[in-house]
């Protein structure tokens, strides 16, 4: 995955109707986000808290308990380390990253968590029940300028805005896994999000360092997932039929289309977790393979990238 050769022309339009833009066709003016609260320390959530850290905002870590602050800290020790590798950020030192640690703070009071916060971001599970729950708990708490995002990859932001008491302050920030290589940043909002929501997201996810990808309209997946769903469908459906095995099937793709990284090997870093989930819901042939991850992969803790092993198997200092 790659960005565009000049990520500053990335825009969504000049529609009166997008909520990028105000209704003169201007772009509104963006308020400036220093203090940032993800929640949920999950791989991505971690991600996205250090890489806020990393580039400047004061971040604060939320989870629901000590023991998930406990792995979180170990996850942000790890990509300080993963920075400074040949796999990480060009640039990174051990100044700066050491910087980006000391400017997280961890708790699991959500009270605390939100209580000056300009930006909060929600990386909790992909669960519609758990989302909601939590923004009703959260819409009481939140400062009135708080603007809202969801990480979401597959619910769209409608489904959960009549839960966030700020429909003009909600809206979606999707990243990629592994975001400081897969530096994009898809920003979605709703008929009720407010321009000037949309464009300080919009700025803030450039000053992370990522490249803005704005929609116009909601939709499913959004523009990378949209892409992607359909080739690791057929990537799955090759190894569930016996046609080809992963290592075929990323070859002939990587050689077909000159792309850094087959299907098999983008599961790997999605998650197998992930992958089995949404299989779970596919046809015959995804409930098939969700069956093979489940037995030959997730049951003996082969989780992906993130554990070090996959449909292939990664050096310790890759897992996260």
């Amino acid at each position: 995955m790659t960005s565009p050769a000049d990520p500053t022309t990335a825009s969504s339009g000049s529609s009166a109707a997008d909520p990028a833009r105000a209704s003169s066709g201007a772009a509104p003016a963006a308020a400036t986000v220093t203090r940032v609260t993800v929640l949920g320390t999950g791989v991505l959530g971690a991600q996205i808290a250090f890489q806020a850290a990393y580039t400047g905002s004061d971040v604060v870590a939320y989870d629901i308990g000590e023991e998930q602050l406990a792995v979180a800290r170990a996850r942000f020790d790890g990509l300080a380390a993963t920075y400074l590798t040949p796999q990480g950020l060009p640039g990174a030192t051990e100044q700066s990253t050491q910087e980006a640690l000391g400017r997280v703070r961890f708790t699991a009071d959500l009270a605390e968590a939100v209580a000056d916060a300009d930006l909060v971001v929600e990386a909790v599970p992909e669960s519609l029940d758990l989302k909601r729950d939590l923004y009703g708990r959260l819409a009481p708490l939140l400062p009135e300028r708080t603007i809202v995002a969801t990480n979401s990859s597959t619910l769209l932001p409608s489904d959960l805005v009549d839960s966030t008491g700020r429909p003009d302050r909600f809206l979606a920030l999707h990243f990629a896994n592994l975001i400081w290589v897969n530096n994009t940043a898809e920003v979605m909002g709703t008929p009720a999000t407010s321009p000037e929501a949309f464009r300080t997201v919009v700025e803030f996810a450039r000053g992370m360092g990522m490249v803005p990808i704005e929609l116009r309209k909601e939709q499913p997946g959004y523009v990378l997932n949209s892409l992607l769903v359909p080739l690791l469908n057929a990537a799955s459906a090759l190894l569930v039929k016996g046609v080809a095995d992963p290592e075929t099937v990323d070859t002939t793709w990587r050689i077909g289309t000159g792309a850094p990284f087959g299907p098999f090997q983008i599961m790997d870093v999605v998650g197998l977790r992930t992958v089995h989930a949404v299989s779970v819901a596919g046809g015959p042939e995804g409930r098939a393979f969700a069956e093979m991850i489940q037995r030959d992969y997730l049951d003996r803790g082969a989780t992906g990238r993130e554990s070090g092993e996959g449909f292939y198997s990664y050096p310790a200092a890759d897992a996260e």
